[in-house]
C-alpha cells in the first residue's frame, strides 16, 4: 500500500463516515449539506486512487463527480427550498473545509503530476469542486421559506 491509497482510506474512514451519519440524520438543510460533502469527499478520494493505483481513467469520473455535485445539490435546493425555511443556516464551515479539503488533496497531487493534459485536468477539477461549493453554499444560504411560497 502506497501512501496515496492509505490517503484515500484515511479520507473514506474519517470524512465519509461523518457525512453519511449527517445526510442520514438532522434537518434538511444540513442533510442536503452533508450530501454535497460527500461529493466533495468521493471526488477527493477518486483521485487519490487514481494516483495509488496509476490509473488514470479514475481522474475522469472524478471530472463527472466534480460537475454533477454541485449540480444535484442545486436541484434539491430547489426542489426542497420550501420545506427548509425553518432548518438552521449553514455557517461558512462547510465552506472552509471544502477549500481546505481540495487543497490539502490537489496539491500534493499536482505537484506529483508531471505537467500536461492531466495536470491540467486536475487544477480544472479543483476549480470545480471549490466553485461548485460556493455556488451550494449560497444556494443552501438563500433557500426560500415556506411562507415565501404561500403568497406567490
Amino acid at each position: 500500500m502506497n501512501g496515496w491509497l492509505a490517503a484515500a482510506a484515511a479520507l473514506m474512514a474519517l470524512g465519509v463516515t461523518p457525512v453519511l451519519w449527517y445526510a442520514a440524520t438532522g434537518p434538511l438543510r444540513r442533510r442536503v449539506a452533508a450530501q454535497n460533502t460527500g461529493t466533495l469527499l468521493v471526488c477527493l478520494v477518486l483521485l487519490l486512487l487514481a494516483r495509488g493505483y496509476d490509473r488514470p481513467p479514475y481522474t475522469d469520473v472524478a471530472l463527472v463527480v466534480a460537475l454533477l455535485g454541485p449540480v444535484g445539490t442545486l436541484v434539491y435546493t430547489r426542489l426542497l427550498g420550501p420545506e427548509m425555511g425553518d432548518d438552521p443556516q449553514q455557517g461558512p464551515r462547510t465552506t472552509a473545509f471544502a477549500v481546505a479539503a481540495t487543497l490539502a488533496v490537489l496539491l500534493p497531487l499536482c505537484l506529483a503530476e508531471p505537467p500536461g493534459r492531466s495536470l491540467i485536468k486536475l487544477l480544472v477539477i479543483g476549480a470545480l469542486l471549490v466553485g461548485g461549493n460556493l455556488v451550494s453554499a449560497k444556494a443552501l444560504a438563500g433557500a426560500r421559506p415556506k411562507e415565501a411560497d404561500d403568497r406567490g
